[in-house]
């Protein structure tokens, strides 16, 4: 076995290498750039070694530094994680002549299924399904709308080297297939080193549901479930759950038996995934094979108890598997939440800066849970397991330069609905504050019908959010609950302030017990008796809850026990009462007297500044290109700028038809949140 593994990549993944190594006893050197001189790998790790700038083109991706570095510490072996370098062949071959060992595939499996081009052609050879497409090398946008046609719209312009969603763009038309075509090869290139693109059909109301296989360099392989990944947004997994509540357990064994076949057509050896996009019948068609760790492999870890990276290492050290497909057994249900730096209130847009407050739920049972059914760990019998895989920190900073990843929140429990119902109360319980957070609508989608009813497919955002995420309106009884606590909550922090010291005489606070709660347009007549063991709020119709916390003022988390049933909420302070967040909702709760809910009414509301004839820049980012000028008129949806962020080009288009007035940014100018690029007349 190694002693010492250097990880070739950063954030979450870097961090959830090196627990697994520290538990295998295994030394670990962690590589940053300038950006992540304080990042949680660095700290975590056994040693450090830095390789350049914070662009990942000038560092983490740059094969010569990252060689030096595993030169200059000695590592015997390299876990690449995701991304990055890590479906690189260059990259694998240099370490071969090295003599260090790559904790991954070949570089024959590399090369012919790293390529998504390559991939398709022995997938087909091999007998399995295909989407239709062209499966050459496309070199410029005219061919690539000449192909598109020929396919026929819809079509998904693909990056060869492609993955994360980078690099890919779906094209309805000929303007999209030729706007497409050119960020695809820009994103790529960016990102990989490579701008290779190809075109295939685009498969409407599809599931996208892959296979996780083992293998090893013996000839031994197997498949470890599958994981249902429909929830997409910009085809970046957002949702992960296994298994997947769509199969039967005949498709499975037999999706499963076509991965392991395919993986062993090109003698792999290591953890791969094969992606399959499968229709209503339960028709699946390969999609690509990701030769590497994916980022969802938690929730395969979590249903199977085989810890991932332990068994990528030990093959990598020319072990055979220790377990073979009679040993895989699929226990509970696992979902994975992906909290992003993005703000769900601008289209999910990327922001940026420093994390004021990062507080993840406490985990439960952390690490793989099962074996063969078994709990391992201290998670009590019938609760529900909780993991939060991060590489973040409270004060450090999400960089411009890279993935917005935060954390990978996963629940385990013995059943779905139950799975579900801890990853609620676990997103009520993240506290993070600083940037935009996409928390909110993580918390919207456990909510959601269709999610809950299972019969999600890779359109489910677009179809259900298609004017973006708005926050959410909660039912009538969730307001009453919160009006109850928040009552509640309110009589002890005045109950505090009227014990203030100080006091002017013959001025002496009482508190009442008659309120009026206004929460999300509702106003809610209460009384609020107390006792030593909580408080009773009584509703105008005769109604009463229960409610038990020991919540005081200045806490940013409220756990409350609401007639027996569990309440969390976060918690912040306004004028005259609290801003509380909970299951995607971002409630202004004002608690008043009678008489100050009667002024309160005849208060006018404050408008909003009308910025209908501006285009402001939706989050931090470097302008790419201005596609109009000064006089010229737009059409709606007419292409105005690209704007790049998080490595990703974003085309901002005309909302309505209109005149420039004025162009107050350039290619290469950076841009703020809410910075004025063009104006109209």
């Amino acid at each position: 076995m190694f002693n010492k593994i250097l990880i070739a990549n950063r954030g979450e993944i870097a961090c959830r290498v090196i627990k697994t190594a520290r538990k295998m006893g295994i030394g670990t050197v962690a590589i940053y750039s300038d950006a992540d001189k304080n990042a949680l790998h660095v700290s975590m790790a056994d040693e450090s070694v830095h390789i350049g700038p914070p662009p990942a083109n000038q560092s983490y991706i740059v094969i010569d530094k990252v060689m030096d570095a595993i030169r200059q510490s000695g590592a015997q072996a390299v876990h690449p994680g995701y991304g990055f370098l890590s479906e690189n062949a260059k990259f694998a071959k240099a370490l071969e002549a090295e003599g260090v060992a790559f904790v991954g595939p070949p570089v024959g499996a590399i090369e012919s299924m790293g390529d998504k081009i390559t991939s398709k052609k022995i997938a087909q050879e091999a007998g399995v399904s295909t989407v239709p497409g062209y499966m050459g090398l496309i070199e410029d946008a005219d061919e690539a709308v000449k192909i598109s046609n020929e396919v026929g719209y819809p079509v998904m312009i693909k990056a060869s080297a492609g993955g994360g969603g980078k690099g890919m763009r779906i094209a309805w038309n000929d303007e999209e297939a030729r706007e497409g075509f050119q960020s695809s090869k820009n994103e790529a290139a960016n990102s990989f080193g490579d701008d290779r693109i190809f075109i295939e059909k685009f498969v409407t109301q599809p599931r996208h549901i892959e296979i996780q296989v083992l293998c090893d360099s013996h000839g031994n392989g197997i498949y470890l479930g599958e994981r249902e990944c429909s929830i997409q947004r910009r085809n970046q997994k957002v949702v992960e759950e296994a298994p997947s509540p769509f199969l039967d357990e005949a498709t499975r064994k037999a999706m499963g038996e076509q991965a392991v076949a395919l993986a062993k057509a090109v003698d792999y050896a290591s953890a791969g995934t094969v992606e399959f996009i499968v229709d209503g019948e339960k028709n699946f068609y390969f999609l690509e094979m990701n030769t590497r760790l994916q980022v969802e492999h938690p929730v395969t870890e979590l249903i199977t108890g085989v810890d991932l990276v332990e068994q990528m290492i030990r093959v990598a050290a020319g072990e055979k598997l220790s377990i073979t497909q009679d040993d895989v057994t699929l226990t509970g249900w696992a979902i994975e939440n992906r909290l992003y730096a993005e703000d769900p209130y601008r289209g999910f847009l990327p922001s940026i800066g420093r994390l004021t407050r990062y507080r993840p739920p406490q985990e439960i049972a952390s690490g793989p849970l099962l074996v063969n059914g078994k709990w391992q760990g201290e998670a009590p019998e019938g609760e529900a397991a909780v993991r939060n895989d991060t590489g973040v920190y409270e004060g450090g900073e999400i960089s411009m330069y890279y993935d917005p990843m935060i954390a990978k929140l996963c629940t385990w429990a013995s059943t779905r609905e139950a799975a579900i119902e801890a990853m609620r109360v676990a997103l009520d319980s993240f506290e993070v504050e600083g940037i935009g957070h996409n928390l909110p609508f993580l918390s919207a989608v456990m909510d959601h019908p269709i999610f809950i009813s299972g019969n999600m497919t890779t359109a489910f955002i677009e179809e259900q959010y298609p004017d973006g995420f708005e926050g959410v309106t909660l039912p009538e009884d969730d307001l009453r609950r919160i009006a109850a606590s928040c009552a509640a909550m309110h009589r002890v922090a005045e109950i505090r302030r009227a014990r203030v010291s100080g006091r002017m005489d013959n001025h002496e606070r009482k508190v009442g017990d008659r309120w009026v709660v206004s929460v999300q347009g509702n106003e809610f007549a209460v009384r609020v008796s107390a006792d030593k063991d909580g408080a009773t709020v009584r509703f105008e119709d005769g109604t009463a809850l229960r409610v038990a916390s020991d919540w005081t003022p200045g806490d940013q988390l409220a756990v409350l026990d609401v007639d027996d049933s569990p309440l969390v909420l976060k918690v912040g302070k306004i004028s005259g009462g609290f801003r509380i967040r909970n299951r995607g909702a971002d409630l202004k709760v004002h608690v008043r007297t009678a008489r100050q809910a009667e002024l309160a009414r005849m208060m006018p509301e404050k408008l909003p500044p009308d910025t209908s004839k501006m285009l402001l820049c939706p989050m931090p980012g470097l302008i790419v290109k201005i596609d109009v000028e000064v006089g010229q008129e737009v059409q709606e949806g007419q292409a105005l700028c690209t704007v790049e962020a998080m490595k990703m080009e974003n085309i901002l288009r005309a909302e309505k038809k209109g005149v420039v007035s004025k162009v107050n940014a350039g290619p290469g100018d950076n841009l703020a949140v809410d910075d004025v690029i063009i104006e109209f007349e």
